[in-house]
């Protein structure tokens, strides 16, 4: 494999994927560069124990004095650290090392990752300050953030409303702190009742049942103390389904039509639309399209569908069905053994007989027919063929959940016997050069690609992680393993970046 060229400029950067800057910049810096985002990375130096500042065109911006970490918080903000004789004292900083909060014994409350406001802790007080290091709340008992702009201060054992300004909001004392949720907070109020309150502290509600929940607001879970049961309400306070349940369940997901009420293994589904409780024999529901619903049968392991009254459209035989959204327009898929159906609105399979699919894309389908490889538009069913490919490898089907809606991009072998991969267009965005690659589950955007026997790191988007001069690798769910000779290597994949620093 051809040694690594460093070329960075801001625009190059941008372009790159943020593991990949940092790899090159260790190159370029030769530091270990253990974060990178936003135009620059941290570097800690394990000797002298002590923290840079590098931005992404490899220049050391900042070098600190003191034994201790530096943390990127976001752009040019960071945590300086400074650890002497067991006392650790933090500032804010710029990416030149300017004090923005000057050093001194206190915490930073960054849980959020805001890029407007910390909360800073000291001697037991904490205030909340901007990243320009203008005091907003000054030093209080405690401050907890709340939603968007919103602050729970603690003064005098009593929690107090201020927004993002230092502005107190409302004169009103409250016995907890509590988070906003578009807009609105479920309290305990002063005689035990469940309230909601809007932004300003103001009471939106109140009612004489304790409510569990109002993430499906303007419909609120209830829960009866005695028997542990819940119910559904509405705002009015109006009884929509008896505290008999075992759970309620809002959709967090898609459309958010539907809310799932469980008893004794069997769903009821309560329709937003038309506020009426369907009961089902079905323990396992999952949203199609259309009111209907993909049913799970868990002895038989196969799915089927029904609709919002539990009549069976299709029966409990597939292996798997799922909606999709291609083209703007809304899809069933069913599989069951080497048989595939892709369903519209109207649920006739717009695919013909012997048609695999191998991708679901935004804008098209990836298809095989009669040995010959596909791009399908779901619009006017033309096709467009894959010249070349000879193979792709089929992706696990419980790669999708809600927040992998669509297909990875396609490790393919081409007539030379040669692996690459192509995205969902059927374009080329890893050359086809190697003897094999490697994807995995989950979202990973690492791959293992294999050349002349030898193993290395890339991504989909054909950046070299790890040069190809290892004897064997391991997937270890959050990391890679790589060996040679009989030593070590270890990348964590991206979706475990924030603990990329353990390795490194």
């Amino acid at each position: 494999m051809k040694k690594l060229v460093f070329v960075l400029c801001s625009i190059v950067c941008t372009a790159q994927t943020n593991q990949y800057t940092r790899i090159l910049l260790s190159k370029k810096t030769g530091k270990t560069v253990t974060s990178y985002s936003e135009g620059y990375g941290t570097v800690y130096d394990p000797d002298s124990k002590k923290g840079s500042i590098v931005d992404s065109l490899g220049a050391i911006t900042f070098e600190s004095p003191y034994k201790g970490i530096i943390s990127h918080i976001f752009k040019n903000r960071f945590i300086l650290k400074s650890e002497n004789n067991n006392k650790v004292k933090s500032a804010i900083i710029d990416e030149k090392g300017n004090e923005i909060i000057p050093l001194d014994n206190q915490d930073f409350d960054t849980p959020w990752q805001s890029e407007k406001w910390i909360i800073v802790s000291k001697e037991r007080k904490e205030a909340v300050y901007d990243y320009n290091g203008k005091e907003i709340i000054p030093y209080s008992e405690k401050i907890r953030f709340s939603g968007k702009d919103r602050f729970f201060v603690l003064k005098d054992k009593k929690w107090q409303l201020y927004n993002d300004n230092g502005k107190q909001l409302s004169e009103r004392k409250f016995k907890d702190d509590y988070s906003f949720e578009n807009g609105k907070a479920l309290i305990i109020n002063e005689e035990g009742q469940s309230e909601i309150i809007g932004l300003n502290g103001e009471t939106l509600h109140t009612f004489s049942k304790k409510v569990q929940d109002i993430s499906a607001y303007p419909y609120l879970i209830t829960k009866n103390n005695v028997t542990g049961k819940y119910g559904l309400i509405d705002i009015q306070g109006n009884t929509l389904a008896d505290e008999i349940f075992k759970d309620i369940t809002p959709e967090y997901f898609g459309k958010k039509e539907y809310i799932y009420l469980t008893k004794n293994n069997k769903t009821t589904v309560f329709n937003k639309k038309d506020q009426k409780l369907y009961p089902s024999s079905f323990t396992y529901l999952n949203p199609l399209l259309n009111n209907l619903f993909a049913v799970y049968n868990e002895k038989s392991k196969k799915t089927g569908i029904v609709d919002l009254q539990g009549s069976i459209i299709f029966p409990q035989e597939y292996d798997f069905i799922k909606a999709f959204t291609v083209s703007g327009r809304e899809f069933i898929y069913l599989k069951k053994g080497r048989e595939e159906q892709l369903l519209d609105k109207t649920l006739k399979n717009i695919i013909g007989e012997g048609t695999e699919i191998l991708g679901f894309y935004p804008d098209n389908l990836v298809i095989k027919k009669e040995n010959t490889y596909y791009t399908f538009s779901v619009s006017d069913q033309s096709v467009i063929e894959l010249k070349n490919i000879r193979y792709i490898k089929n992706q696990d089907f419980e790669y999708f959940n809600p927040l992998n809606l669509y297909s990875k991009p396609l490790v393919c072998k081409n007539s030379d016997n040669l692996f690459g991969v192509l995205n969902g267009k059927g374009m080329e965005i890893v050359p086809f050069v190697y003897e094999d690659i490697i994807a995995f589950e989950n979202s990973e955007n690492e791959i293992v690609v294999k050349k002349e026997g030898k193993y290395g790191v890339s991504n989909f988007q054909n950046e070299p992680l790890r040069e190809i001069v290892y004897d064997k690798y391991f997937w270890m769910k959050e990391v890679l393993r790589l060996e040679k000779d009989k030593k070590s290597d270890f990348i964590y994949f991206t979706r475990f970046r924030d603990r990329s620093e353990q390795l490194q």
